[in-house]
């Protein structure tokens, strides 16, 4: 199994970061309840209850899950989550693979490039999948069923109405989130700081084994800067980055996609 994050490992003011050392999801809490950022593997669940029990709450505590896109270690809890009561959402260009099951992210978004390649140069980075398929990533429950939007929404229904930015090419419906009003940036894998295929660190795009689209990805890094609101983003993969979102992406467009 992967290293988990500490439970209590606070990235900001009512953000907790969960997960391991191969994938975030974040726990936000809001005058009008928690949300969760992303819903990680079917194994962090018993990480996810006793973090919410610390603080004397369960799984039903959960109001709303967003998801930044449909890829099964970012989905794993999702039907868990919403059968206990929360409402999910993903963008409507990724809510088949959420109906259709985990395995079916490979028709609905298959990536540009075999990985092959990728392992042959670092063969340490099949450690990446195959612990992904020990946690139960592609073998979780579809979840049909699940709230949609289209591009540039207020999502005014979940706690801070946070707005989802349309950031495709990692995935057709790959999305970040932004609570403007706490300078929260949520960025899913449409930018993140560590790329487990490559083993690259720091701001970067996932490398074409795992995208569906790279150029779209690269010219998804654009709508990024304009979201000078953000003060720290999260990303899927790897550590949190603080600063102007511009900085950010102009080191991720410095190594490009791979």
């Amino acid at each position: 199994m992967p290293r988990s994050i500490p439970s209590d490992r606070r990235v900001a003011p009512g953000v907790d970061r969960l997960g391991d050392d191969v994938v975030n999801f974040y726990l936000v809490e809001e005058p009008g309840g928690l949300v969760l950022v992303d819903a990680g593997v079917p194994a962090h669940l018993d990480q996810l209850r006793a973090h919410l029990a610390g603080s004397g709450r369960s799984l039903t505590d959960i109001r709303a899950v967003l998801l930044t896109h449909g890829h099964p270690d970012h989905t794993g809890l999702a039907h868990t989550l919403q059968q206990a009561g929360a409402d999910v959402w993903v963008h409507e260009s990724d809510a088949a693979i959420l109906r259709d099951g985990p395995r079916s992210a490979l028709r609905h978004a298959k990536p540009e490039r075999s990985v092959l390649p990728y392992l042959l140069r670092r063969p340490a980075a099949i450690a990446t999948p195959l612990r992904l398929a020990r946690a139960g990533a592609f073998t979780a429950p579809a979840t049909p069923g699940v709230r949609t939007f289209g591009d540039d929404q207020r999502l005014d229904e979940v706690p801070g109405a946070p707005r989802a930015v349309a950031l495709p090419g990692h995935t057709p419906g790959s999305t970040g989130y932004l609570f403007p009003g706490r300078g929260l940036l949520f960025t899913g894998d449409a930018l993140v700081t560590h790329d487990g295929l490559t083993g690259h660190t720091g701001p970067t795009l996932v490398c074409g084994g795992f995208t569906h689209d790279s150029r779209a990805a690269l010219a998804s890094l654009d709508l990024l800067d304009h979201l000078t609101d953000a003060t720290l983003l999260l990303p899927g993969h790897g550590e949190p980055v603080t600063g102007d979102p511009r900085t950010v992406t102009h080191r991720a467009r410095q190594v490009g996609s791979r």
